[in-house]
């Protein structure tokens, strides 16, 4: 294959050092998503899609939509589908092993960011945890990370972030959350996402993206609510002097035209899908934002001679009822089939690709408008001359009103509604 001078050249100085080290001859261009964002930002109302990667089909798919499209991508998996406690066969310490070998065996020259997303942080246990397992997920190839501190009160929110930032290289791009993913239940607010911003500016940490609770969930959408747009951009109009982007979560429910929406209305540049890949992979019927459609006994459609074969998806029903999983918990088929969907014919291997490549395409042209942003990307590293995008922000607040105790003191002024207990992870 022949590559462009310009590739080569961002090729040679983009891929950070973790990259360098793992792929010393490789030719897939895995960079910080620092250069994704900045790509987004510099069309204009485009969004990078954040496919998470729960099998290896997703994973080739969603590359192969983004060469066609010419779009800058993010692949990511969170701490709940690949971490210690993984229900999918991808997680943070092989992800990075599977874009680059799919990059380089199809000839992939679009820029790729790999993405931990969904860190979580429940508890101090959790932050020294964190603070050895985060830099092994480095090592591993990871070149982007959220730091989702949510489940706790703003203040240990804020405090943990603090806490975990000198273990996340500089070069690599940073996400942050206020308010955990709950649908209409514990909605974001202006003073809670601005109280987490700029305690973090005041200690020189400059997130690139936000993550909000703005109305949407994880996994399948029960109802037509969805993303609250209002709400997305009254939220990051406030954040504006801090120059963070926004990351949209649970997009799989909600409609291409509210998608749309949100690129063009809001200072978002990243969308996580992740359910939507899964069912478009296994072939299940989904709508044309990949909602799954259930039959009228609440149970998912399997699409005759389309994703896996129907022999295989009867053996997954049979383990699922076996288990006890039932709709948004067919996830958890993810880890236990693996090796069975990648022991299918070549014809059916390739049907399950063609099928994420097809909605993912459509997505990233169609919705996302996403289209041709990977030679802005290219353009960026060359501009930065090197694997690091350097800094956007610059500190405005004073780091003497944000201490420890004056941290804990501004959060209890806080008027906020967290929304209900419970498990409300990826």
């Amino acid at each position: 294959m022949t590559y462009s001078a310009d590739f080569e050249k961002a090729l040679q100085i983009g891929r950070p050092p973790n990259i360098v080290k793992l792929f010393p001859n490789s030719k897939a261009l895995i960079v910080s998503g620092k250069f994704i964002d900045r790509a987004m930002t510099a069309k204009g109302q485009a969004i990078a899609m954040a496919a998470n990667g729960r099998n290896h089909f997703v994973i080739r798919g969603a590359l192969k939509a983004a060469q066609r499209a010419n779009a800058a991508l993010i692949i990511e998996i969170a701490k709940s589908e690949g971490g210690a406690n993984a229900y999918c066969p991808v997680n943070y310490w092989n992800i990075a092993r599977q874009v680059d070998a799919v990059c380089n065996e199809l000839g992939i020259t679009i820029p790729v960011a790999i993405h931990a997303d969904h860190y979580g942080i429940k508890n101090q246990q959790d932050v020294e945890s964190a603070k050895i397992e985060i830099p092994s997920i480095i090592d591993a190839g990871i070149t982007s990370i959220a730091i989702d501190a949510s489940h706790m009160p703003d203040d240990q929110n804020l405090l943990a972030s603090i806490a975990l930032n000198p273990f996340v290289p500089e070069w690599a791009s940073l996400e942050t959350e206020v308010g955990e993913i709950k649908g209409t239940q514990g909605l974001s607010t202006v003073e809670e996402a601005l109280f987490l911003i700029q305690g973090l500016n005041a200690h020189e940490i400059f997130p690139d993206w936000i993550a909000l609770n703005n109305g949407t969930t994880h996994g399948i959408q029960s109802g037509d609510t969805g993303i609250q747009v209002e709400l997305t951009v009254q939220i990051h109009e406030a954040l504006n002097p801090y120059q963070v982007s926004g990351a949209q979560h649970g997009t799989s429910g909600n409609s291409s035209d509210r998608l749309r929406q949100i690129a063009q209305q809001t200072r978002t540049t990243k969308a996580n899908v992740a359910t939507a890949l899964q069912m478009v992979s296994w072939g299940l019927e989904v709508n044309d934002y990949g909602n799954a459609i259930l039959d009228d006994a609440g149970n998912f459609i399997k699409i005759k001679d389309a994703g896996m074969t129907d022999a295989l998806w009867e053996q997954m029903l049979d383990h699922a009822e076996a288990q006890g999983w039932k709709g948004g918990n067919f996830k958890k088929l993810n880890l236990p089939f693996e090796n069975k969907l990648l022991g299918q014919s070549r014809e059916v291997r390739a049907r399950m690709v063609k099928r994420v490549e097809d909605f993912v395409h459509n997505m990233l042209t169609n919705v996302l408008n996403a289209a041709d942003t990977a030679p802005i990307a290219v353009d960026a590293i060359l501009q930065a001359g090197s694997h690091d995008a350097g800094g956007r922000a610059e500190r405005i607040e004073n780091p003497s009103d944000w201490t420890p105790e004056k941290i804990v003191e501004r959060a209890q002024a806080i008027d906020s509604d967290k929304g209900p207990e419970g498990d409300f992870e990826d």
